[in-house]
Formats: C-alpha cells, sequence, structure tokens
C-alpha cells in the first residue's frame, strides 16, 4: 500500500466513525496514528463523553473483532486471559479463550479493578501474546487495546501501575463537547427509540485486517532522519531532567514517539517526519509517564503545561 492509499483508508475511517461521534476529531485522529504504528491508547474522560462508543465505532468501520471487558474489582486475570478446563470425555485440557482473543480490545473502567488484575495486560500489549499455564498463545498481529477510565471518581479505583501505563502509546483526554457540538449530540441521538448502536448510523466496515497490514507495512516509506531521532531523544531525555518531575520516561516512550510520528505524517501526506509531528504528539504520549515532583504539585502545575515548557525548550532541527 502506498501513503497516498493509507491516507485514503484513514480518511475512509474517519468519515465512518463521524456518521456517530459529534466532533472528537483529534481523538480519532490519535487513535488511528495508534492503530498504524501498533500502539495502545487511553482513553480518560467523564461519563457520558462517548468513549465506549466511539470505540465501537472504530472497530465497526476498520473491521477489527471487537472485545470487551468491564472491569470490576472482583474480576481475576482468567477473567481476561481464559484457562485450560479439563475435559473429562477426551481427558485432556482445552483451552477456553478469554475476551482478550480479539483485534480491538475495549478495556473499560481499567482502573476499578486490583493490579494483579491489571497486569494481566501486560504481557499481551508488549509482545501481542498471553501465556497460560507455560504455554504462550498469540494475539492477533493488528492486537490494539482501547482503555477508559473515568478521572472524576477516586473510590474504588487503583491506580494503574507504571509498567501498564508505559505500555499506552497515548492518554488521551476527552473532554466534554462544545456548546455547539453538544447540541448537534441531542439533535443527533435525541431521537433514537433506545439506547444508541453502531448500527443505528449505518457505519460500514472500509478496511480489514489485510488493509491495515499493509497500512501498517507502508509506514516503511516514511523516512525518519537521524536529526528527528536526535530531537525525539534529546525531548524525552529532558523529562529526566527537570527538577518539576518526579519521574521521566522510558526510552520505550521514545520509541513509541518516533512510530507514531511516522504514522502522523503518513496520514498527512508526507514521506518523512518533521518537528511538527512529534511535537504535535509530545504530550499524549508523555502526559501518563510523567510524575510530577511534591514541589510541582504544590505550585499547582499541570502536566500539559510542563510537556508544552519541554518541548518549547528542546531545540528543534530546522
Amino acid at each position: 500500500m502506498t501513503l497516498e492509499e493509507t491516507r485514503a483508508l484513514a480518511q475512509s475511517i474517519r468519515d465512518e466513525v463521524g456518521k456517530a461521534i459529534v466532533g472528537q476529531e483529534e481523538t480519532i485522529e490519535h487513535l488511528l496514528i495508534a492503530l498504524i504504528s501498533r500502539g495502545h491508547v487511553l482513553l480518560e474522560g467523564p461519563p457520558g463523553t462517548a468513549k465506549t462508543f466511539l470505540a465501537q465505532c472504530f472497530s465497526r468501520a476498520t473491521g477489527l473483532e471487537f472485545g470487551r471487558i468491564q472491569f470490576t474489582p472482583d474480576l481475576l486475570p482468567g477473567d481476561i486471559l481464559g484457562s485450560n478446563l479439563f475435559n473429562f470425555q477426551t481427558s485432556q485440557f482445552t483451552l477456553t479463550r478469554g475476551p482478550i482473543f480479539c483485534d480491538l480490545l475495549l478495556a473499560d473502567e481499567i482502573n476499578r479493578t486490583p493490579p494483579k488484575t491489571q497486569a494481566a495486560l501486560l504481557e499481551a500489549m508488549q509482545e501481542r501474546r498471553v501465556t497460560l499455564d507455560g504455554e504462550t498463545h498469540a494475539l492477533g498481529d493488528q492486537f490494539m487495546v482501547v482503555a477508559t477510565q473515568n478521572p472524576i471518581e477516586n473510590q474504588g479505583v487503583y491506580p494503574l501501575p507504571e509498567a501498564q501505563l508505559d505500555r499506552f502509546a497515548f492518554k488521551l483526554l476527552v473532554p466534554y463537547p462544545s456548546l455547539e457540538e453538544e447540541a448537534r449530540i441531542v439533535e443527533r441521538f435525541g431521537t433514537l427509540s433506545g439506547p444508541p448502536s453502531v448500527d443505528d448510523f449505518g457505519i460500514s466496515q472500509v478496511a480489514d485486517a489485510t488493509k491495515i497490514a499493509a497500512a501498517q507495512a507502508s509506514l516503511g516509506h516514511v523516512t525518519l532522519a537521524k536529526e528527528i531521532v536526535d530531537y525525539t531523544v534529546n525531548l524525552v531525555r529532558a523529562t529526566r531532567d527537570n527538577p518539576e518531575l518526579a519521574s521521566g520516561a522510558s526510552p520505550r516512550a521514545a520509541v513509541l514517539l518516533a512510530n507514531a510520528a511516522r504514522a502522523r505524517a503518513a496520514l498527512h501526506g508526507r514521506a518523512y517526519v518533521i518537528p511538527d509531528d512529534v511535537k504535535a504528539l509530545a504530550t499524549a504520549a508523555l502526559r501518563h509517564r510523567l510524575l510530577l515532583s511534591p514541589a510541582a504539585e504544590i505550585e499547582g502545575r499541570e502536566m500539559e503545561d510542563l510537556v508544552a515548557d519541554l518541548v518549547e525548550q528542546t531545540e528543534a532541527p530546522r
């Protein structure tokens, strides 16, 4: 697949998702970038902002097999991965696959389950495989996790482990819609006779596993110059030297940011990455990997402003 075909495919997916989702253009673009660069996405926003519905619409348009796990405090790792059950008729163990065996996994309210259960996703998110009773089972090549969490409630939630946060390419904040967007939402959804579904809006499948794999392979045509590599590395390393941060970003963050920048370049019709690609994705790629120092928290520093300052202070190639 050529880069122009990749760009056209992404636009087709945008158009289909836009039949149901009002606004959220930036969120949809980040989902496309994550898909093409083989990344995972964490969506954070208040209830009722269509995080779950967005994932369902995205799954329908891309043709990815959809799976959903509703995370709860009593959820166990086996409820995610599955288990080997003994078949008395054959006297053999048979694998009963859990919901993780899909293409696009919606991890709904992921912060409502204890770290032990959250850790069941670590191998799947990094290596796209799971291990059960010492046997490894591969997941699909397009396996992607879209997780959601509610930032408002503090009771009954568990902070995501750092190792898990670091596996998400992006953390996207889903805000309340604007006045005009909310009016369009009410007009579009207020006339439905029941809960909204993907079928209500006629969203068509415009991609499949073969096309998505070809789009992912097309990133091989996108040049990542040495100057952009150095810029990305310097930006990530700057998070480790900043006194306002107690913890900086990992080398994995630099790799994922560079890959995502290549995907963004492809979606914008370029066969090369420019500094603006890295800058545009820096906040989404770094905000969940950084930890404010106690002094910065007391001063009321916002993570987004701090990342913006780091981008401004890191010299970009000309």
